[in-house]
């Protein structure tokens, strides 16, 4: 197990997404924020069936961050209830899981590169 997760969100744009996703990395909450341009939702929302076109976010960061990372989140997203949801990333790339740790600032500082 690493001491890293894994930030599912969605965004009603890629624009939107990407405007997040820049944030939160220039911020260092996240090491990599992938957009996934086109994704078709279907949802309940107050009692009545929804569909609609998202972009799908994928956010690295490390598990300490996820507080502040979520935080940021409903802050810079256009909806009143985001998805934000963390999943544990088990095992990884080495090089990859250390760069993530490295590039997330701890407590919101500069990354240790």
């Amino acid at each position: 197990m690493t001491d890293l997760v894994l930030v599912l969100s969605t965004a009603a744009s890629a624009e939107e997404g990407l405007g997040i996703g820049r944030r939160l990395v220039e911020e260092r909450l996240a090491a990599c924020v992938s957009v996934v341009p086109s994704a078709r939702s279907v949802y309940l929302w107050e009692g009545e069936l929804q569909e609609a076109d998202e972009a799908l976010l994928m956010i690295k960061t490390r598990r300490d961050r996820y507080p502040d990372l979520a935080r940021r989140i409903q802050e810079l997203h256009s909806y009143s209830v985001p998805e934000i949801v963390a999943v544990s990333i088990d095992s990884g790339a080495p090089a990859y899981v250390d760069w993530v740790r490295q590039t997330v600032a701890p407590g919101g500082g500069e990354p240790s590169l």
